[in-house]
């Protein structure tokens, strides 16, 4: 995963935020999907910045206190499980 990718969530995956923490579901599958805190923090981000990864990555170095380089490995290895769980699509950026 590049910062230069974006993400978009497809119609068919709801989230609410239940407790500080999201519940993701699946329409497609029937499968629910929990994220912790972190995780909850890091979907927000995706939200909030329209899914542009770098945009996402700087918002989550101003919430925490982490290194570039851990923060990129754990929002590329978060980002791989969504897409593979298939609650998000992984797009190139045309700009």
């Amino acid at each position: 995963m590049d910062l230069s990718q974006k993400v978009k969530f497809p119609d068919t995956v709801f989230a609410q935020e239940v407790d500080g923490e999201m519940v993701l579901l699946d329409m497609n599958t029937e499968n629910y999907f929990g994220l912790d805190e972190v995780g909850t923090s890091i979907w927000q981000a995706i939200e909030e910045n329209e899914g542009e990864l770098q945009k996402v990555f700087r918002a989550l170095l101003d919430q925490y206190d982490v290194e570039e380089d851990v923060l990129k490995k754990d929002l590329s290895v978060f980002v791989d499980k969504l897409a593979e769980s298939g609650l998000v699509t992984v797009l190139r950026n045309e700009c």
